[in-house]
């Protein structure tokens, strides 16, 4: 059973930062990608940011130059840095790990997401 915990979310002004943090346990072998998507209130899951086992990172326009992804492979945790924010970044914020290999075969996963509320 893979299970991805994240952390830091939380209330801030516009301007502010906050990182999130995201953990993967389970007998996790490899993980292709991981990354972090968010939706807000009514609205549809949206791709936020990626980053591959080799390093290789992606962002949406709307947060390009103001996130930054980082992954650590060892421990299986990616962490999402987040200057600048704006009252549109509001959202609940969650975790994915895609390709995901186990002993039991491939699969992506999510975690359960944690909110992030910028005040104007």
């Amino acid at each position: 059973q893979v299970q991805l915990v994240e952390s830091g979310g939380g209330l801030v002004q516009a301007g502010g930062s906050l990182r999130l943090s995201c953990a993967a346990s389970g007998s996790i072998l490899y993980i292709r990608a991981m990354g972090w998507y968010r939706q807000a209130p009514g609205k549809q899951r949206d791709w936020v940011a990626s980053i591959t086992s080799g390093g290789t990172t992606n962002y949406a326009d709307s947060v390009k130059g103001r996130f930054t992804i980082s992954r650590d492979n060892a421990r299986n945790t990616v962490s999402l840095q987040m200057n600048n924010l704006k009252p549109e970044d509001t959202s609940v914020y969650y975790c994915s790990a895609e390709g995901v290999r186990t002993y039991r075969g491939v699969s992506d996963y999510w975690g359960q997401g944690t909110q992030i509320t910028v005040s104007s």
